[in-house]
């Protein structure tokens, strides 16, 4: 058992901490605009930082800040993801669409198997649903 009045003996490990959540989504998802007149951050859409939304934001912790580029990481291979969907899912279906006489969506779906079938319609969500805007934890 470690002496607690003797200070080399104690452990000199930093405890992990979990990042706060309200600290990650300001990081991640804000847009940070600083005013140097008032000294005041500013929120994308204009509005400023509450006095405790200033403090988080200048102070995160490590795990804080990893977290908060993870998930912009994560939004950003989506962003890439829904650019690409397009030309994706013409070469998807362009060897499909290569054995038939009569070249058909319909037709290319009826020689695919179930997989395929769902990776089809995977693509198809990727290129016609709208991109979704950043949301803290949601990718």
């Amino acid at each position: 058992m470690p002496n607690r009045t003797n200070p080399s003996t104690r452990s000199t490990r930093i405890p992990l901490i979990e990042p706060r959540r309200h600290v990650v989504a300001q990081l991640s998802g804000a847009y940070f605009k600083y005013h140097f007149s008032t000294k005041t951050w500013f929120h994308h859409d204009g509005g400023p930082f509450t006095k405790a939304e200033q403090a988080a934001a200048l102070a995160p912790t490590i795990n804080e800040v990893k977290e908060a580029n993870e998930q912009m990481g994560r939004y950003h291979a989506y962003l890439q993801t829904w650019l690409e969907a397009p030309e994706v899912l013409d070469r998807f279906l362009a060897p499909f669409l290569d054995q038939l006489d009569e070249k058909s969506f319909g037709n290319a779906i009826d020689i695919m198997n179930r997989n395929e079938q769902l990776e089809l319609q995977r693509l198809v969500n990727a290129a016609t649903e709208p991109v979704r805007p950043f949301t803290p934890y949601a990718f």
